[in-house]
């Protein structure tokens, strides 16, 4: 058994080379060079430690963990677009060094070098990996379609922004960890507790990120506090805001949204304040990881194989402000 942080190390060292061809530069190297700015790589190591929970780790697990990274970063790419975002991991996007047209087409080889390493797997697992994983791709296209839609909309509820979460950002987590035990010849129920655990994680860590935004401390979060605030985000903590505010709050709230004055962010945080929406944000996500965590002491395996996945589990909840 491995731990996550030298799981993470063999998969780096696996995945630290060129994933692309020689030629045709001018696609390829923005493609590998997205793939070598960073990462924290979860969801391929997601892939190794749901499959050696049941079994050791076969090429097969690394071929499927690659084409998971492959596809997170493909999305990265196109999502960085629609976003007009500048930066990622501290250096510039791929459309803004190389040009957006380059970067759709960098994104679509990458979705392409995906399956090609999906096709070095067994024929005896090949169609369940094939089949989880093209639901779980059109999932997170469906995910990022609503994030889009919900920027357009004036309120988004609880139930909408949990679902389009869910879609975005866990389902990827979730079926890593069920793709590996897959692999590593796990049952349907171990399977189906495994993607619970992910999914809830998954779930839990963004409410963690919404709250750290606003309420983190920026030296230990690495990002400027009330950034979702400057931009209008309907985050966890807003949806709830205008769902429990006073008429008088939920007025003002609208008000600094519409009208983005210089002490904007200080407004708001006082207006979460007094509605307790941080207190509300920590016992949400403490919920959701609560329920990862009883899926994970589901999983029809011996308590101490679960080892490295709680630490994963740590891994992503110990960001504290």
């Amino acid at each position: 058994m491995h731990s996550f942080l030298e799981l993470s190390k063999l998969f780096e060292e696996k995945f630290n080379v060129r994933q692309f061809p020689n030629h045709t530069e001018t696609l390829y190297d923005p493609a590998q060079y997205i793939l070598g700015i960073g990462g924290k790589r979860i969801r391929p190591v997601c892939v190794l430690l749901g499959s050696e929970l049941f079994d050791e780790i076969t090429e097969d697990a690394y071929h499927a963990a690659t084409a998971i990274e492959l596809f997170h970063n493909f999305s990265l790419i196109h999502d960085d677009i629609m976003d007009k975002a500048p930066v990622r991991r501290g250096m510039q996007t791929v459309h803004i060094k190389y040009g957006e047209s380059t970067a759709l087409l960098a994104g679509d080889v990458m979705f392409v070098k995906a399956y090609e390493n999906l096709n070095k797997i067994h024929p005896a697992n090949l169609q369940k990996v094939l089949h989880l994983f093209n639901v779980t791709a059109s999932q997170v296209c469906e995910g990022q379609q609503l994030d889009m839609d919900f920027e357009k909309r004036d309120t988004v509820n609880f139930e909408e922004y949990v679902n389009m979460i869910t879609l975005k950002t866990s389902v990827l987590v979730a079926a890593s960890l069920q793709l590996g035990a897959i692999l590593g010849g796990a049952g349907l129920g171990s399977q189906n507790h495994l993607y619970g655990f992910g999914k809830n994680l998954g779930i839990a860590f963004q409410v963690q990120d919404d709250y750290l935004d606003a309420f983190g401390d920026p030296d230990k979060f690495g990002k400027q506090i009330g950034g979702d605030i400057l931009a209008n985000k309907k985050t966890f903590l807003m949806i709830h805001a205008m769902e429990v505010a006073s008429p008088a709050a939920k007025a003002e709230l609208l008000d600094l949204i519409n009208n983005n004055p210089a002490d904007k962010v200080a407004k708001v945080l006082a207006i979460f304040k007094d509605c307790k929406v941080d207190e509300w944000a920590k016992e949400l996500k403490q919920s959701y990881f609560k329920t990862a965590l009883q899926h994970l002491e589901d999983t029809a395996v011996v308590s101490v194989r679960k080892k490295p996945l709680m630490e994963l589990a740590e891994y992503l909840m110990v960001r504290e402000s």
